[in-house]
C-alpha cells in the first residue's frame, strides 16, 4: 500500500490519513514505521472500504466523508472510521456485502 498514493487519491495529508486510520501521526512520517505490516494493513482496510462505497457515494472523497461521519445503525451508530479503528473491518466488509446484495441497513 503506497501511502502517498492513498493520501493523494483522497485529497488529504499524510497526517490526516494517519488520524483517519487511527494511527499515530508520527507513524507515517518515518519510512520504516510506515512500511510496517500492521500499518499497511490498517491503511489498506480503510482504503478498501472507502473504495467499495465510492460508486454509490459519488467519488472517493465523498466516500471518505461517509466513512468519517455517517452513523451506521448496524454498529450502534458508530461510523465506519470508528469500526475500523476498533479492529472490526471484516464485520464492516460483511455489512457492506449485505447492503450490496439488497439487504437493509
Amino acid at each position: 500500500m503506497e501511502i502517498e498514493a492513498v493520501s493523494s487519491r483522497l485529497g488529504i495529508s499524510k497526517r490526516e490519513l494517519a488520524e483517519t486510520a487511527g494511527l499515530s501521526v508520527n507513524t507515517l512520517q518515518r519510512k520504516e514505521r510506515a512500511q510496517a505490516p500492521a500499518v499497511a494493513a490498517r491503511i489498506g482496510e480503510m482504503a478498501e472500504i472507502i473504495h467499495r462505497v465510492s460508486d454509490w457515494a459519488g467519488s472517493e472523497r465523498q466516500a471518505l466523508a461517509w466513512y468519517r461521519a455517517e452513523p451506521l445503525p448496524a454498529f450502534g451508530g458508530r461510523t465506519a472510521e470508528s469500526v475500523v479503528k476498533n479492529g472490526k473491518a471484516a464485520a464492516l466488509r460483511d455489512y457492506l456485502d449485505h447492503l450490496a446484495l439488497g439487504g437493509f441497513a
